[in-house]
């Protein structure tokens, strides 16, 4: 049950949307760089969130390979790997892993992409492997 305001909103907050958390983790990592501790995510993040809830999103976001971490003592400190973009690709990696006819995957998202990003994607397939890299 929720309180009102009474002014017929609920004062409940707001519920985040899916890997929200994750990118607002991310996001606290990549602004300053370097490695951190949960704890100093948390600070950032403020709003209230337990510092279970921060090491539940930071070792999600290992395992799919966003952040490494090190060992510091009895915890570790977080860096991150990969900006918000490379947290999407990974997703849709994950959607596209799961499925057993990946080209009927792949053809029925290229199918769905507005022409503007159909050509987008035409263009970066289209590119030298080697031109991204420093």
């Amino acid at each position: 049950m929720t309180k009102s305001t009474g002014e017929g909103q609920d004062a409940s907050p707001r519920r985040r949307g899916q890997g929200e958390l994750e990118a607002q983790v991310l996001a606290a990592l990549r602004q300053v760089g370097g490695a951190h501790t949960a704890g100093w995510v948390q600070e950032r993040l403020g709003g209230g969130l337990a510092y279970t809830t921060v090491i539940t999103i930071l070792t999600r976001l290992h395992a799919k390979g966003a952040v490494s971490r090190e060992r510091a003592g009895r915890s570790f400190e977080w860096t991150a790997v990969a900006d918000e973009a490379g947290l999407a690709a990974l997703r849709m990696r994950k959607v596209l892993d799961g499925e057993a006819d990946r080209e009927a995957v792949l053809a029925s998202f290229v199918t769905g992409l507005s022409s503007h990003d159909e050509r987008l994607l035409r263009d970066l397939l289209a590119q030298d492997p080697a031109e991204g890299e420093d």
